[in-house]
């Protein structure tokens, strides 16, 4: 039975018939044929939601199942709230007033002047941030602020906590606020748009981040007003951000003493009021701090006094029969507490409450400050009127309002602990296991529904938090069970941050309990939760645990979830990445079977020109970490080894292609291993080794430190290298009046005294002044070198060590090509059949590094000019 809902717990969804008859209910002995939670509680509670463009199937058996949401399963666009659910919604967002109240209603007092600038600045639009220590009456403030600006904004009031929330969970708090919106989760994308257009006054208790996280809400509101409070540890808002800064602190005195009096609802005594003072002193003014000292005076709790048998079962003092005390006197005859007892007033409070507030402070101590709903205390504690030990801590002080619970004020848990610290440390394990067995038991009642598990999800995760590190396999295998039927209740509800943690804490004690198949069940819905939310690879790893531990186990229908939510998986991320081929594209086929594209050329492979077509490349790329594939469109990619590369001046002709090109070339095999990046590094590689053949062919061309000599016949060109002092052609011939001196080098061999021979340049026979080589056979001088073919055509000449050659003028256009298959310039000759040099060295326009560069050409009748070439 749902303790907040007294209500029949008959289950009546399998009483329509199959054939749509009318109504039959199962005989007794029909067995039941639903599915059931791991306790055995009965029928599964199973809810479709849509998240995004996601259809969710939430199912506590085997796992939740994902899939792409049909179009006709899409949600319409959200209607927002009309006045009468906003309120509605306002009430729930706050804790239910105890079922009955101990002490006296305390006002707000002097805070009109905080109020009154709080509520200015949210009507020009501001958002404000108040900042006040923890017992400062922020809480109370921020209701009566909610009330003063309740007609704003359009869309009202929001009410919204802060506490253990994100900025991305307070956004889907204020979306589902504003919208009408069940069982839809939007997307990012959607959000966004969504809350762009709120216009709303929202208060922001307990806020917990600033900075970054403050100002993307901020950022995604821009018609929202914020109310935030927190406390001053919470990192503070950007400089950009523009939020007001309203710092709230105590009351003075005056405030704290009549605070003090309407909390023990007399006048206070002379003694009272010194008293009074000096805690004003060293409280600094905070509310609560009188509150407390409020319900010491009015129910007498002294060190000495302090009895549980003097109360009743409602935790107040019965009235005196001799009349000693009473309320003609208008005072007290139990001596005051001193300074320290207010400063720590709890375990006297505790002491002097009933054995069901105090038994309820004893489940609030084990869960980490978190209290049980006031409908759980009569089956936690025992007794029947438990419910009433809410309304007692929360007028002694002890407890605070938090989101839609309460909570243990600041610093009772230490002093309750440091009180009963060796009784209640040895019971918290076991307080916690009597917890986390009636939440299991609850949660998973088919009559409760998940909105009213997702109030009480500070407490369950508190109870799974105080048995994840237990050692006694009872208490683990109760946290697994909680675990289990809470975390599809947190999802159904649209509490994800809950349903996260919920989820963390079942694996991490699942796993240490060794239970494999509760272990696979909770990766499994971790990866399901991280696909929705956008987090791929987290998915995909959740995905692969489960579906390792199940296929352990045997588990073919958790498998299949398993592989089907991993396929989703598998496809987002190709999608993410553009590797998803388009729908109608030609499927892949083998590498081997691309045909190369045949280049577009004229005849004999050339354009009109002339110039050469190169092979035409293509470079697709490949998404990771599929492997790359050459469709139809894909173009081979042909390669040009260096030994095929053409001579630097010869004639242009048509490349040969390889004999095994058509068969699949080094690239295409390269590329058949699916690595693009192999490819690149080849690539990368060839051209640097082009880019090095070319700058060193560059640095022996234009080499040259000998002056030139010989002047420019018509016909010739000139041409003038770094360092020289000018062009060949104005300078006079060797052995002319004027001709310049040669400067002696050291190309050759020394004497025994150390005198090295001088070299000079004589022209050679095509009119060119052809330095020595250095070497101790040469020509004889003035002998021009003859080509193979024994034509007396101007050819150019050999140098004795078979190095460069000069080039004489063109007579025919025919090519010529050297034997060395070294570089090689236009050589022409008379006759047209191309003649080669004897020599293997390259052929350049310019002498190579250490000769000279000179200006040849033909004389004007056509024979060579003078010279004499020196050995």
């Amino acid at each position: 039975m749902d303790p907040t809902n007294r209500g029949s717990e008959a289950f009546h969804d399998d009483e329509q018939s199959s054939t749509g008859g009318p109504r039959k209910r199962r005989t007794p002995r029909e067995p039941e044929r639903a599915d059931t939670t791991p306790g055995g509680q009965g029928p599964v509670r199973v809810v479709q939601l849509v998240s995004g463009d996601y259809l969710l199937t939430v199912n506590p058996v085997d796992g939740s199942e994902i899939e792409p949401c049909p179009p006709g399963s899409l949600p319409a666009r959200p209607e927002r709230h009309g006045p009468e659910q906003r309120a509605e919604l306002r009430r729930a967002a706050v804790p239910p007033p105890p079922a009955r109240r101990a002490g006296p209603q305390l006002p707000l007092l002097h805070r009109e002047e905080e109020r009154e600038r709080l509520g200015r600045l949210l009507s020009r639009g501001r958002s404000v941030r108040l900042t006040g220590p923890a017992g400062s009456g922020r809480s109370v403030l921020l209701d009566a602020v909610a009330e003063d600006c309740a007609d704003l904004a359009p869309d009202g009031v929001v009410r919204l906590s802060g506490y253990r929330r994100t900025a991305g969970d307070l956004l889907h708090e204020l979306f589902a606020a504003v919208h009408h919106a069940p069982l839809h989760r939007p997307d990012r994308a959607g959000l966004m748009a969504a809350v762009q257009g709120i216009g709303a006054v929202v208060i922001l208790d307990d806020l917990e981040f600033g900075g970054v996280a403050l100002d993307e809400l901020l950022d995604a509101t821009p018609e929202c007003a914020f109310l935030f409070s927190a406390t001053p540890d919470v990192p503070a808002p950007s400089a950009d951000s523009h939020v007001e800064e309203v710092f709230l602190g105590g009351l003075g005195r005056t405030g704290c003493l009549e605070l003090l009096e309407r909390a023990v609802d007399r006048a206070l005594t002379d003694e009272e009021a010194d008293w009074a003072a000096d805690l004003w002193f060293e409280s600094e003014g905070l509310p609560l701090r009188f509150v407390q000292a409020g319900a010491l005076l009015r129910l007498g709790a002294t060190a000495g006094t302090a009895d549980s048998e003097a109360f009743d079962a409602f935790g107040e003092r019965p009235a005196a029969e001799d009349g000693a005390a009473g309320e003609d006197d208008g005072g007290s005859t139990v001596p005051l507490p001193t300074l320290a007892q207010a400063a720590a007033p709890a375990t006297l409070l505790a002491a002097a409450l009933g054995e069901a507030a105090r038994e309820t402070l004893r489940f609030a101590v084990a869960l980490g400050g978190e209290v049980p709903h006031q409908a759980h205390l009569p089956a936690l504690v025992g007794d029947t009127h438990a419910d009433a030990a809410v309304g007692e801590l929360l007028a002694c002080g002890l407890i605070t309002p938090v989101a839609a619970h309460y909570r243990l004020a600041t610093g009772v848990a230490d002093q309750l602990i440091a009180g009963y610290g060796e009784e209640w440390a040895r019971q918290s394990a076991t307080t916690a296991h009597t917890a986390a067995r009636h939440y299991a038991w609850w949660a998973g009642h088919p009559s409760v529904s998940p909105e009213r598990i997702a109030v009480e999800a500070d407490a369950i995760l508190a109870a799974l938090a105080a048995l994840t590190g237990e050692e006694d396999s009872g208490h683990r295998a109760a946290a697994v069970l909680l675990a289990r039927t809470a975390a599809p209740a947190f999802a159904a509800a649209l509490r994800w941050g809950a349903w996260e943690r919920c989820l963390r804490y079942g694996q991490e004690v699942a796993r240490i309990a060794g239970e494999v198949g509760e272990e696979a069940y909770f990766h499994h819905e971790l990866g399901v939760l991280a696909l929705c939310t956008g987090n791929l690879d987290r998915a995909r790893a959740g995905l692969e645990a489960s579906i390792g531990l199940r296929g352990v186990l045997a588990d073919k229908r958790g498998t299949v979830a398993g592989r089907r939510a991993l396929a989703l998986v598998a496809d987002r991320s190709g999608l993410a990445l553009g590797a998803r081929a388009l729908p109608g594209s030609t499927p892949p086929r083998a590498v081997g079977a691309v045909p190369p594209l045949p280049p577009r050329t004229g005849v004999d492979g050339r354009t009109s020109a002339g110039e050469e077509i190169p092979d035409a490349r293509s470079e697709q790329s490949a998404a990771p970490p599929a492997k790359a594939k050459v469709t139809d469109d894909t173009t081979a990619i042909i390669s040009r080894l260096p030994g095929g590369a053409p001579a630097v001046g010869a004639a242009p002709a048509a490349a040969p292609r390889p004999a095994g090109a058509g068969k699949g070339s080094w690239a295409q095999k390269l590329m058949s291993g699916g690595n693009r990046r192999n490819l690149l590094a080849a690539g990368a590689g060839a051209l640097l080794a082009a880019v090095l053949g070319t700058v060193v062919t560059l640095g022996a061309a234009s080499g040259g430190d000998a002056p030139r000599s010989g002047p420019v016949k018509p016909g010739q060109s000139a041409s003038q290298q770094d360092g020289d002092g000018g062009l060949s052609a104005d300078e006079p011939a060797a052995g002319e009046p004027g001709a310049p001196q040669v400067p002696a080098r050291r190309g050759g061999r020394g004497d025994k005294k150390g005198n090295w021979g001088d070299e000079a340049a004589s022209p050679g026979p095509s009119g060119s002044a052809t330095p020595s080589s250095g070497s101790e056979t040469g020509s004889s001088p003035g002998t021009p070198s003859k080509s193979p073919s024994g034509d007396t055509s101007p050819t150019p000449s050999k140098t004795p060590g078979g190095g460069d050659q000069t080039k004489t003028p063109p007579v025919d256009p025919s090519p010529s090509k050297s034997q060395g298959g070294g570089d090689q310039t236009k050589t022409p000759s008379a006759d047209p059949s191309p003649s080669k040099s004897q020599g293997g060295g390259d052929q350049t326009k310019t002498p190579p590094a250490g000769g000279t560069n000179s200006a040849s050409g033909p004389a004007p009748g056509g024979k060579p000019t003078g010279g004499t070439p020196v050995a």
